[in-house]
C-alpha cells in the first residue's frame, strides 16, 4: 500500500489547463483515467487526507505509485482523449460497462465490390452499414427476409459466392428471385451495389421514398391490365410495410433520438437506451455498470455518453457517423459538461446535436418506458449474480489467509503442461483478476527444450514456461527504463511486438501451477534463477486438491467447501482445457502438414496451386522440374527444390510430414 503523499506533485508543477491524467501502480501499469476543465484543481481533490475520501477514491491512490498529466487545448480534446485511453488501458478502477448481451446487427458491407447483407455481432468493421440493435438474430433474417422481395442484395459468404461464380449457377435465392445474382452477371456490380444502398436507405428511415413509386406502378400496372405485375408489386409493397410496422410509431416521423435510462445504487447501475430513427424505435441496447469509482449520476451520463458514441467518432464512414449519433440525446440527468459534449457529438455527425432531459409529453413518457426496461434489468442482473461480488472478494481473502500473502492476490496467472507421450508439448498460462477470468491475456507456450525437441518431462516443460513467462516480464520491465531488472536475455523465438508484449509487463500476485511438490520445485527453480522474489507460488494438486507451497513437506488443506478452494480449482481447471485445446491444434497442424511447407519459397498460396494443377502428391512427385516451372507463379530454382524435397527420404507417400 504506497503512501499518495510519497508521490504527489508540488501544486505548482500541475497546469491549470484543460487535459488527462493517468494513474499508475508499482509496476507501471494504468490504473484509472480521468479528464479535468482544469488539472491543478481535480489532481488536488485525490491528495486530500485519506479518512476524507471515498473508499474507492482511498484504493485507488494508495494501489497507485504515481500520476502523469497530459496538456490538450479543449476540453472536447480531453473528452475523446479520456476514451481513447480508457479503451487502450482498460482501467481496472474507472466505470466498467459490461453489455448484458452480444447484440445482433443488420449488417450491409458497402465497403466490398459486392455488398452482402448479414447478421453481425461484436466490434464494428470499416466500410459496413449497421442496422440496430435487435434483440433477437431471428427477428433480423425474419426482417431481411422481406426485404429481399424488392431488394434482392446478395447475403450469400464469400465461398458460395465464388462456387456460383466457377458453376456459373446461381445459388437457389437466385432462382427464387431473393437474389439479383451478380455472381452469375444477372446485374452489373455498379447495379447491385445501388440496390444495397436502397437497402440501406430504407432501413434509415426513408420508407416513403420507396413505397410511394411502387405503389404508382402497381396502380398503373393494374391499369394496363397486367394483373401479375401488379400482384407482384403489391406483394412487394406489403412486405415492406410490414418491416415498417414491426416498429411502432412512438414520435413524430421526422424524430430522431437516442433516448438513456439509469436504474441502480451506490455500487452498481442499469444503463438502457432506445434507439428511435424516424419516430420508430429501431434497436434497444444495455449494460450493467460496476461503480468501482466514486461519481455521481451526472458524471456516469458524461462518461456513458463518451463510451456510446466514442465508437461512432473512430469510424471515416460519414454515414455511418450520421446514423449512430441523432439528432437527440435525451438523458435522465444533464451530463457534467454538457457543452463540452454537445460540440462533440456535433462534431462526430457533422450537424448539430442537442443533449437534453427530456419534461413532458411523448419523450418523457418513453424515457418512463426506458427507465422501468433499466429497473427489470438491474433487478435480472441481481437475480443472476447475487453475491458474486461478495463471494469473489470472500474468495481472494480465503487464499490470502491461507497462503499467509501480504495482500489478496487481485491478479493470479496458472500454469499447465499438455502433452502425448511427450510430443507437441504445449503449456498454457490463464489470467484471473479479481476473481474473473481475462481471456484477452490467456498465453500459450510451444515446450522447445535446450536442443528444440522438446524436454523430457512435465517438470523440466514447467521449468521452461514459467522461465520464458517472465523473462518477457523482466526484459519489458528493462525497456520501460529498468535495466536492473533483466538478468536473461530474451530469446529470439519470444520476441513479440510492442503492443503484445507490454501485457506481460505485469507481474501476477500468485503463481498456481498444475500439480504437486515437484512441479512447484521446478517453478520455485526458475523464478529463483531469473531474481524474481515479489510473486508468491502455489501448486494444485488433482487426487486430493492439496496445495503445496515451495520448501514445504505438508501441504496446506482448505476446506473442501471454502469459496478460496473453489475460485484455485476454477483457475486450475481453466488452465487444464486451455492447454488441452492448444495442445490438439498443435498435433493436428502437426498431423496435416505437408511436405511442401518446408520448401523455400513455397507458402501455402503456391503449394495449393501445385496441389490443384497436378490433383495429388503422386502427380507432382512424378512430375519433372519444367513441368512444375510451367504451374503460374513457379519459376524453375523453385520448381527444383520441389522436386528435391518430394525426392527426400523424409518424404512420406502421401505428402505428409512424419509424426511421432
Amino acid at each position: 500500500m504506497a503512501d499518495p503523499s510519497s508521490y504527489r506533485p508540488r501544486p505548482g508543477e500541475i497546469p491549470t489547463d484543460p487535459g488527462v491524467y493517468r494513474f499508475r501502480d508499482e509496476h507501471g501499469r494504468v490504473i484509472y483515467v480521468g479528464k479535468a476543465k482544469n488539472l491543478r484543481q481535480r489532481l488536488a481533490n485525490y491528495f486530500q487526507p485519506l479518512a476524507s475520501l471515498h473508499p474507492r477514491t482511498q484504493q485507488m491512490v494508495t494501489t497507485a505509485a504515481s500520476v502523469q498529466w497530459t496538456v490538450v487545448r479543449t476540453e472536447v480534446e480531453a473528452l475523446a482523449l479520456e476514451y481513447s485511453w480508457i479503451k487502450e488501458f482498460d482501467p481496472r478502477f474507472n466505470v466498467k460497462y459490461r453489455d448484458d448481451k452480444s447484440y445482433p446487427y443488420l449488417a450491409v458491407t458497402l465497403g466490398e465490390a459486392i455488398p452482402r447483407a448479414q447478421v453481425l455481432r461484436g466490434a464494428k468493421r470499416p466500410g459496413t452499414r449497421y442496422f440496430g440493435p435487435f434483440g433477437h438474430a431471428w427477428a433480423i433474417r425474419e426482417t431481411l427476409d422481406l426485404l429481399l422481395r424488392v431488394f434482392p442484395v446478395r447475403t450469400c459468404s464469400a465461398g458460395v459466392y465464388r462456387r456460383a461464380e466457377q458453376t456459373g449457377r446461381p445459388c437457389l435465392l437466385g432462382y427464387i428471385d431473393k437474389c439479383s445474382a451478380p455472381c452469375v452477371g444477372r446485374i452489373s456490380q455498379a447495379d447491385h451495389h445501388a440496390l444495397a444502398e436502397d437497402l440501406c436507405a430504407f432501413m434509415a428511415g426513408d420508407a416513403a421514398r420507396f413505397l410511394g413509386p411502387l405503389t404508382a406502378q402497381m396502380r398503373e400496372a393494374s391499369a394496363d391490365l397486367e394483373f401479375e405485375r401488379a400482384a407482384r408489386l403489391r406483394d412487394d409493397i406489403a412486405a415492406l410495410e410490414k418491416v415498417v410496422e414491426r416498429n411502432a410509431v412512438v414520435l413524430d416521423d421526422g424524430t430522431d433520438a437516442d433516448i438513456f435510462a439509469l436504474a441502480g445504487d451506490e455500487l452498481e447501475a442499469a444503463v438502457q437506451v432506445f434507439h428511435v430513427r424516424g419516430g420508430r424505435i429501431r434497436g434497444q441496447r444495455g449494460w450493467v455498470v460496476e461503480k468501482v469509482e466514486e461519481i455521481t449520476d451526472a458524471g456516469l451520463v458524461a462518461q456513458l455518453l463518451a463510451q456510446v458514441y466514442g465508437e461512432a467518432a473512430e469510424s471515416d464512414d460519414r454515414d455511418a457517423r450520421r446514423e449512430g449519433v441523432p439528432r437527440e440525446v435525451l438523458v435522465p440527468f444533464l451530463p457534467d459538461d454538457a457543452d463540452g459534449l454537445t460540440t462533440w457529438l456535433t462534431g462526430i455527425r457533422g450537424s448539430k446535436v442537442e443533449i437534453r432531459v427530456p419534461q413532458r409529453g411523448t419523450k418523457a413518457t418513453l424515457a418512463e418506458t426506458v427507465h422501468k426496461n433499466a429497473e427489470h434489468a438491474l433487478a435480472l442482473h441481481r437475480t443472476r449474480r447475487t453475491g458474486d461480488l461478495t463471494t469473489r472478494s470472500q474468495a481472494l481473502r480465503e487464499i490470502q489467509d491461507a497462503l499467509e500473502l501480504d495482500s489478496a492476490p487481485l491478479r493470479i496467472e496458472c500454469f499447465d503442461i499438455s502433452t502425448t507421450q511427450g510430443t507437441h508439448q504445449v503449456a498454457s498460462m490463464v489470467v484471473f483478476e479479481d476473481g474473473l477470468a481475462r481471456k484477452s491475456e490467456y498465453r500459450t507456450f510451444a515446450i522447445k527444450g535446450p536442443d528444440g525437441d522438446g524436454v523430457p518431462d512435465d517438470t523440466a516443460a514447467m521449468h521452461e514456461a514459467i522461465t520464458r513467462r517472465f523473462r518477457r516480464y523482466l526484459a519489458d520491465r528493462a525497456s520501460a527504463g529498468e535495466p536492473e531488472l533483466a538478468t536473461g536475455a530474451l530469446d529470439e523465438d519470444d520476441a513479440l511486438p510492442a503492443e503484445e508484449r507490454k501485457r506481460f509487463a505485469y507481474p501476477p500476485n500468485l503463481v498456481v501451477v498444475d500439480g504437486g511438490q515437484p512441479q512447484v520445485a521446478a517453478a520455485r527453480r526458475a523464478l529463483d534463477e531469473l531474481g524474481v522474489t515479489d510473486v508468491a507460488l502455489c501448486g494444485l494438486a488433482k487426487r486430493l486438491e492439496e496445495v503445496w507451497l515451495p520448501d514445504d513437506d505438508y501441504p496446506v488443506i482448505m476446506e473442501r467447501t471454502s469459496e478460496g478452494l473453489y475460485l484455485l480449482q476454477r483457475v486450475r481447471d481453466e488452465a487444464h482445457r486451455f492447454a488441452i485445446t492448444a495442445h490438439r491444434k498443435r498435433r493436428g497442424r502437426a498431423m496435416t502438414s505437408s511436405v511442401l511447407d518446408g520448401v523455400p519459397g513455397v507458402g501455402p498460396a503456391r503449394a495449393k496451386k501445385l496441389l490443384t494443377h497436378f490433383g495429388s502428391v503422386k502427380r507432382l512427385r512424378a512430375a519433372s522440374v519444367e513441368e512444375i516451372a510451367t504451374v503460374p507463379g513457379m519459376g524453375p530454382q523453385t520448381a527444383a527444390a520441389v522436386v528435391a524435397a518430394l525426392a527426400s527420404p523424409g518424404a512420406t507417400p502421401e505428402g505428409n510430414a512424419p509424426t511421432s
